[in-house]
């Protein structure tokens, strides 16, 4: 994926030709006919009205475009007459990111220094194997209301329109950096301290994770035989058996259950230097889940995508640094603790979510291991997700023994 400014991710998942980037296409070669920016269907007068300054997520307009995939300028200009009927056709410049990668994102913009850039986000394909466009749309709005995502324009038929962040995509190094990783530590916090729907929230982990499993089997099944596939890949009773071990371990350490990102790879964050401060984007798996999760799932993250090393996984020292950072910022969004040094975080519980995200991050290797199979099976992008499914399945057998003998003190 690429990065807003140079090359960073529009998302739903990766860097430039790297994996887990997917979109969804409409099937649709030919552009749908434009319909006027419409106010959301469902929503009354006095719906709109009650939303008005109240963090109450707005509708948001539905374009009756669809933009080939294979051609995706022609329906993004398109858009954009749409959104900025008041920019001259002959002075919008475009800049295409995602080269090479299913789900495609183009920036309109005349400034040439892309301020008032619209970022035109077109779904690739077999999405709907991962996503549910419909939540993603709810969380981005949720998020928005909240200050933690850009403005949102409109959705179109295969897609969606929304504000260009400045800053720069962050690397593997930037992750490492403790001015800035506090940063994403004190954003995260914000976004796990979002309630949104007033009820009390079940987490989605388990049924992502069974909803993979059932799409893996389907490629792993003996009556389809595939032994590349096969080879250095656990089995289906393995695999089934692991799965049961993670819910029935993870789900008693007492994790809360927050709104999450849940996909926050270095490329999803974008670092700002002028105004010292970072934005999550791309939200096709946010959701609510355990806070343990997301934060070890960022932290395997440090290991990297397109090369991954995992000597790079953020030492005790950092997690601990970070993770402080995270709970003074956590509890004073979610207590009002206030004082010149922020809420005091004691070691003990410190010390327990350090041991709950290590837990945790089996998980994450299991979820994306899962998913790269699936990849494998469907995905057209120029990378080798077999590869990268064994690697994640090897780490998680690899630490699996090491963060079990993690404890929590009584």
């Amino acid at each position: 994926m690429a990065s807003q400014r140079r090359a960073a991710p529009p998302r739903g998942r990766r860097p430039r030709r790297s994996p887990r980037h997917m979109g969804r296409g409409s099937g649709c070669s030919e552009l749908g006919m434009a319909g006027a920016a419409g106010r959301c269907p469902d929503c009354s007068e006095a719906d709109r009205a009650r939303g008005r300054g109240r963090g109450v997520p707005p509708c948001v307009p539905h374009l009756g475009i669809a933009v080939d995939e294979g051609d995706v300028l022609p329906g993004a200009l398109r858009l954009v007459r749409e959104l900025r009927p008041g920019w001259e056709p002959a002075r919008v410049k475009t800049k295409l990111f995602t080269d090479g990668i299913t789900n495609k994102l183009v920036a309109c913009y005349t400034d040439e220094d892309m301020v008032d850039a619209v970022l035109v986000r077109i779904y690739g394909r077999k999405t709907e194997l991962f996503v549910d466009r419909e939540t993603e749309l709810r969380n981005f709005q949720v998020l928005r209301a909240h200050g933690c995502a850009p403005d949102l324009y409109c959705a179109f038929q295969n897609g969606l329109c929304y504000e260009f962040l400045p800053g720069i995509a962050l690397g593997p190094d930037h992750v490492r950096d403790p001015r800035i990783f506090r940063l994403v530590a004190q954003e995260m916090a914000r976004v796990h301290a979002i309630h949104a729907n007033g009820s009390l929230p079940k987490p989605i982990l388990w049924q992502k994770l069974h909803k993979y499993l059932t799409l893996v089997k389907m490629d792993l099944s003996p009556k389809v035989p595939n032994p590349s596939v096969h080879q250095d890949v656990p089995s289906l009773e393995t695999l089934e058996h692991e799965l049961a071990w993670m819910k029935e371990t993870l789900s008693q350490l007492g994790s809360p259950v927050v709104l999450c990102h849940n996909d926050l790879l270095c490329k999803n964050i974008i670092y700002n230097r002028t105004q010292e401060q970072v934005r999550f984007i791309d939200y096709e798996y946010t959701g609510y889940n355990y806070q343990a999760f997301d934060i070890g799932n960022h932290f395997n993250e440090f290991a990297g995508v397109k090369e991954v090393d995992y000597r790079l996984y953020p030492s005790k020292d950092t997690q601990l640094q970070w993770l402080r950072s995270y709970l003074q910022a956590y509890k004073q969004l979610t207590q009002g603790e206030q004082g010149g040094a922020g809420p005091a975080v004691s070691d003990k519980e410190l010390e327990a979510l350090y041991v709950q995200v290590n837990k945790f991050s089996l998980a994450s290797h299991f979820l994306w291991a899962c998913w790269g199979l699936i990849q494998d099976k469907y995905s057209t992008i120029d990378f080798n997700f077999l590869r990268y499914a064994k690697l994640r399945f090897k780490q998680y057998f690899k630490m699996k023994p090491v963060v079990t003998a993690l404890q929590l003190s009584k």
